[in-house]
């Protein structure tokens, strides 16, 4: 073997020190993405449907708005939410001291944010990156819901004119 190249058994030694922020980090993906993706549904049936509906959105300038900005709403709830998951795991661990910090953080990190002069307790740093990891898998779905919900309702805006 090379020796720019780690060994297998360097490899696992490294491994094994993450092995914690792995086992905690994966389920939160996943329980953090299959909520999103449930809360996602539940906007679009009873939000986006029934205000479209109700205000004629896709003809009014009033009901577009109003369907946009519960829309964004929710979205922002639900991120925080899911930041709010983290941050009480964070604390639970001992990664963080106490919520605020830990809210604060996990909100940064989810974000790619960064600016937070706030950091993991060493043996948990690699969870943040994870978190981070999971806030672009949360972000692109929202980002692609709301273009959806964007889309559906410009054609009609437009054709107004």
């Amino acid at each position: 073997m090379s020796p720019d190249f780690p060994s297998a058994n360097a490899i696992a030694m490294l491994a094994e020190g993450w092995s914690s922020d792995w086992l905690w980090s994966l389920p939160l993906i996943v329980l953090t993405v299959l909520a999103h993706g449930f809360g996602l549904i539940e906007i679009r049936e009873s939000v986006v449907l029934r205000l479209t509906a109700g205000f004629g959105a896709k003809t009014s300038r009033i009901g577009y708005a109003a369907v946009v900005s519960a829309t964004v709403l929710l979205l922002t709830c639900l991120h925080a939410l899911e930041g709010a998951l983290w941050a009480y795991a964070y604390v639970l661990l001992g990664a963080l001291p106490d919520v605020r910090t830990a809210l604060l953080y996990s909100l940064s990190a989810m974000t790619a944010y960064g600016h937070a002069e706030i950091f993991l307790a060493p043996h948990w740093r690699l969870m943040g990156a994870l978190e981070a990891l999971n806030g672009l898998m949360l972000f692109g779905l929202t980002t692609a819901f709301l273009f959806s919900v964007l889309l559906s309702h410009w054609p009609a805006l437009h054709r107004r004119r």
